[in-house]
């Protein structure tokens, strides 16, 4: 299994965990990318928390959202509603974010369903997550569970897929690069 660790902000402080405590954990359990997600702090605060993780992670750090703060990070991801946020065209969205992030920093987008994996096959990203899994207490718009249907869906992708959304460290796949591990990091 090779680790994706979601680290977000709501969880962390739903769950008392400092950010320190959520990286000693991810490094623990060798977590080759860690994204940072949070959807209510202002730029200036998740750009000290990316300068934070940066001192104390050596993986790649990839921030949810925020491209204008990609020189702090590795890479961007993106979920469906976020690209439509920049251009209805989603297509044309990704062209826009690639253009500022460069060719040398990562994109991801997330996906779920099987047209949507075809759609990035089209797109200039570097991995697509693909989900949910399973039901998740930590995302309230979960509209669809894949299921044992990921695999046949992640087996579409040229991209490498990381399965979100559920995901256990003892979760077996054999399309999927990368478990997505959030809130049952500090379970």
């Amino acid at each position: 299994m090779r680790l994706y660790a979601l680290c977000d902000q709501d969880m962390l402080d739903n769950k008392g965990v400092s950010l320190k405590s959520f990286l000693e954990i991810a490094k623990t359990k060798n977590a080759e990318i860690l994204q940072y997600r949070n959807k209510n702090a202002d730029i200036a605060f998740i750009k000290q928390q990316l300068i934070y993780i940066r001192k104390h992670y050596n993986g790649f750090l990839i921030v949810n959202d925020t491209y204008e703060l990609i020189e702090f990070c590795d890479g961007v991801h993106l979920g469906q509603e976020d690209l439509r946020a920049i251009d209805e065209d989603i297509y044309k969205a990704v062209k826009i974010v690639r253009s500022v992030i460069k060719e040398d920093k990562l994109l991801g987008i997330s996906t779920h369903s099987e047209e949507e994996v075809i759609q990035a096959n089209e797109m200039d990203l570097n991995y697509i997550g693909l989900g949910a899994y399973r039901e998740t207490s930590t995302k309230d718009d979960v509209s669809v569970v894949l299921g044992d249907s990921i695999e046949k869906i992640a087996s579409k992708s040229k991209h490498p897929v990381a399965a979100i959304g559920g995901v256990r460290f003892d979760d077996k796949f054999n399309h999927i690069t990368y478990h997505v591990i959030g809130s049952a990091m500090v379970a």
